[in-house]
């Protein structure tokens, strides 16, 4: 397995289909666009969708592009077959998680960036798109962690969760202790994670951790239909910035840092073409058309949320 550095610069195969539906190929996922919504599907199915750091690097990768093609405005992940992500592959036995063993699927060749070494986590995380995860059976240890930085989460009434480390002899990974207490609060996360056990969707749901649970012929389009409402209706721009701003500033102790950068921003976009056709839309009772793109149409004022 190659280090991080020398995958993300090796090319990558893509290929253009009919229907302007854009297919790359890799390994451990699938990454599809139709229209202005991505699909990233985890592709192990035979393993249920068992993380290994390829499926890592690619899953990196694929949030990397994905943030710097302005054809994409949404992103789904999903897992193929009847399982979302049943966390880490442990076929190397005991020493599954043994990266001195050399006998792990889950960390070999896997080498942390010079800047933070967060890997898919940063990937997703910083990512200008919105992103929805879809979650359609065992989502479980990495299966789940790997879903937190993402903005919206459903479920299939098929779906489980466990944060499970506990029942390991591990800690929760991937930026779970930060991400999960900030999406269900600390008595709930704290429940979950110091119990590992599995968990059906309806808890999870009531927990705050999802926000639909759907049958699950339902669950892909009940997703395009949350990622459509961003595409038909909300700019670019705003939903990189929003985003940012909600991930970055609503866990500070007071609002007076965010108001320092939410003015300027609003002063400045207001006089620009996005804010102009909205509400010329608006008027016209129409469905705009903004001109803004993530790539160029940042505002001079912007920068990365607080981390």
């Amino acid at each position: 397995m190659p280090s991080r550095k020398a995958w993300l610069a090796a090319p990558k195969v893509y290929r253009f289909a009919p229907n302007a539906e854009a297919v790359m190929s890799y390994e451990h996922i699938k990454y599809e666009l139709d229209g202005s919504i991505l699909t990233v599907t985890l592709n192990r199915p035979d393993k249920l969708n068992a993380y290994t750091a390829t499926m890592g690097l690619e899953l990196e990768d694929a949030f990397l592009r994905a943030d710097a093609d302005d054809a994409v405005r949404v992103i789904i992940v999903t897992g193929a077959g009847r399982g979302f992500c049943a966390g880490a592959d442990i076929s190397g036995g005991a020493s599954a998680f043994d990266t001195k063993s050399g006998n792990t699927a889950m960390f070999a060749g896997t080498k942390p960036r010079a800047s933070r070494g967060a890997g898919f986590v940063e990937a997703i995380f910083s990512c200008r798109k919105p992103s929805i995860a879809a979650i359609n059976g065992p989502a479980v240890g990495v299966g789940i962690t790997l879903a937190l930085p993402m903005d919206i989460k459903i479920a299939s009434s098929e779906a489980k969760f466990g944060f499970v480390f506990a029942r390991r002899g591990l800690v929760p990974e991937a930026g779970s202790a930060w991400f999960l207490p900030r999406l269900v609060g600390l008595n709930q996360a704290l429940r979950w994670c110091l119990s590992g056990r599995v968990f059906g969707a309806e808890e999870a749901k009531q927990g705050g951790l999802v926000s639909d649970v759907v049958a699950p012929d339902q669950l892909l389009p009940r997703a395009r239909e949350i990622a459509l409402e961003m595409v038909e209706n909300a700019a670019p721009v705003s939903l990189a910035l929003t985003r940012q701003m909600l991930w970055g500033y609503s866990g500070m102790a007071h609002p007076f840092e965010l108001m320092k950068i939410d003015g300027p921003l609003s002063v400045e976009l207001g006089a620009g073409p996005d804010v102009k056709e909205g509400v010329a839309a608006f008027l016209e009772k129409r469905k705009p058309a903004f001109p803004g793109k993530v790539s160029r149409n940042m505002p001079a004022g912007y920068k990365p949320a607080p981390r």
